[in-house]
């Protein structure tokens, strides 16, 4: 174990392997979702019927994607960052040092990166929000495991409460505007492909147009609260360990069986009742298709992280987890290298394939990624100690350079 005085960066032999299994899982399964964003213009994630083919075989992939990813990475990943709060900070408190003086330059770090992200590479940033959250819930760490899930299924519910509120309190004329912000005619249709095929400064503009609407008009009525909502219950799965694979089989059994019946029926009604409904966004995003999703996807989560845990107890498939603990551990660098990968795929500054690749096309891309990252990740931390941003990143919030190659 680690010496009580240690407060540096979580040495190799400290960490959980189930977490870098499930945070590798969730990285790899977080893309099925992204790749919509990058490949296809920003209306057509909450209506695929807006933007190119929407039959058969696509269709199927919509609805495969919508059933068993959207919204379920995200909420895995954000369970990670809440667990990965207190695994960060332990050592420090245990060694009698006050943890928040490192966690907040890390995480101001992670605001910068984010920021760098979302305006100059995508739009679709999520570590901006992460980051913020972080700020708030670093403060609850401390509390047992049911207040952090108390507080955390009140922060969730805050989330749900706005968007729902938003639209049933408005005047009808309010309520059709914001519908209409969740929609594109096709001039904007036309004019965003353009933009995204275009030069650097063409799809700078668009993106940072974008990174704004989304930070400003998302951040702080919905992803800061499910985010952090999440990250406080993550905390309390962590205490609790049942992220650490430490419960019983039967526990985890239990676990994925309920969640799979709680979660599955919902997210199954969510895609058949959004295509039912058109996709209208006083539907779909401010009325009652919201909640098919949100609540299915907190059930279908739950199951996520039980099958996992039974796969690292049981060692099923251990090459299999090998690599994704690789990717997982260099989580942050695969993230990013998704989004340069994939804008240097559909972006005009690359090869230009925005708007015309169908989902068919976009799930070869998906799976092309994945064994890039499945295949190098190892590769590289056989060599080295980091992935080079998470390298980075721990050297800037320690103020000195971390070691990074490895020397045995």
């Amino acid at each position: 174990m680690t010496s009580q005085h240690s407060t540096g960066p979580v040495a190799l032999k400290d960490r959980l392997d189930s977490l870098d299994v499930l945070r590798g899982f969730a990285l790899l399964g977080i893309l099925v979702m992204n790749i919509q964003g990058f490949a296809m213009v920003s209306g057509a994630y909450f209506d695929p019927s807006l933007h190119m083919d929407l039959t058969g075989l696509n269709w199927w992939i919509w609805a495969v994607s919508h059933v068993f990813a959207d919204s379920k990475f995200m909420a895995l990943f954000s369970l990670l960052f809440g667990a990965g709060i207190v695994l960060a900070t332990r050592r420090r408190g245990e060694a009698g040092k006050p943890a928040w003086t490192v966690f907040y330059r890390r995480n101001a770090w992670l605001l910068v990166f984010g920021q760098i992200h979302a305006y100059f590479i995508w739009s679709g940033d999520i570590l901006v929000a992460y980051a913020i959250a972080g700020f708030v819930v670093f403060w609850m760490r401390g509390l047992k495991v049911l207040p952090l899930t108390i507080i955390g299924l009140v922060f969730l519910s805050i989330a749900l409460a706005l968007s729902l509120l938003g639209s049933l309190t408005a005047p009808l004329e309010m309520a059709n505007e914001l519908a209409t912000s969740f929609s594109m005619t096709a001039a904007e249709i036309s004019a965003e492909i353009e933009a995204f095929q275009g030069n650097w400064f063409q799809i700078m503009a668009e993106r940072s147009a974008q990174s704004f609407d989304m930070q400003v008009g998302s951040i702080p009525f919905y992803l800061f609260w499910r985010a952090g909502g999440l990250m406080l219950i993550g905390m309390a799965l962590l205490k609790a360990d049942i992220l650490s694979a430490k419960r019983s089989d039967r526990f985890y059994w239990i676990m994925a069986v309920a969640g799979l019946v709680i979660g599955l029926p919902l997210v199954i009604t969510s895609a058949t009742q959004l295509d039912a409904n058109g996709w209208d966004p006083l539907f779909a995003q401010f009325g009652v298709g919201l909640l098919y999703n949100y609540v299915g996807s907190l059930g279908m989560t739950a199951a996520y992280i039980a099958i996992v845990m039974l796969m690292v107890r049981s060692g099923f498939l251990q090459g299999l987890q090998n690599r994704l603990a690789a990717v997982g551990r260099m989580a942050f660098n695969n993230y990013i290298m998704h989004s340069v990968l994939c804008t240097l795929i559909f972006y005009g500054a690359g090869l230009g394939f925005f708007g015309s690749v169908e989902r068919w096309g976009q799930v070869l891309i998906v799976l092309a990624i994945w064994a890039i990252q499945l295949i190098l990740s190892p590769l590289w931390l056989s060599r080295f100690r980091f992935g080079p941003l998470e390298w980075l990143w721990r050297s800037m919030t320690y103020w000195r350079i971390q070691p990074f190659r490895k020397t045995s």
